[in-house]
């Protein structure tokens, strides 16, 4: 924990920009390097009826560390997401998913 899924941005580009997007966050969310999940979720996006492009975005399921870390960390994602693809102006949407430690289990017991 954190986990991080991406979507509407290539395998490739997540799989480059995971160690260097793990070393940025990890002050941020003080916490171990291996406690980190990052997912690559294929997606197809839809409107009107016909297949359309979609900017990138990334869900972050964490422990809830303050309105301050939050904002360093989507921060940080949006910087790696356009540095990656090479576009500084490129949107890119982070949304946020707190859990409830008492809610969440590794190996049958809960934080």
């Amino acid at each position: 924990m954190p986990h991080l899924r991406f979507r509407a941005i290539a395998f490739d580009t997540v799989k480059h920009l995971s160690t260097a997007l793990v070393d940025d966050l990890q002050p941020l969310m003080k916490c171990h390097r291996e406690d980190f999940t990052l997912e690559h979720i294929p997606a197809s996006f839809i409107f009107d009826g016909e297949v359309s492009d979609a900017y990138p975005f990334v869900e972050v399921f964490w422990f809830d560390r303050g309105q301050e870390a939050q904002d360093r960390v989507a921060a940080v994602i949006t910087a790696a997401i356009r540095t990656a693809v090479a576009d500084n102006n490129q949107d890119v949407a982070v949304i946020f998913t707190a859990l409830t430690p008492s809610a969440y289990y590794d190996n049958g017991q809960h934080y």
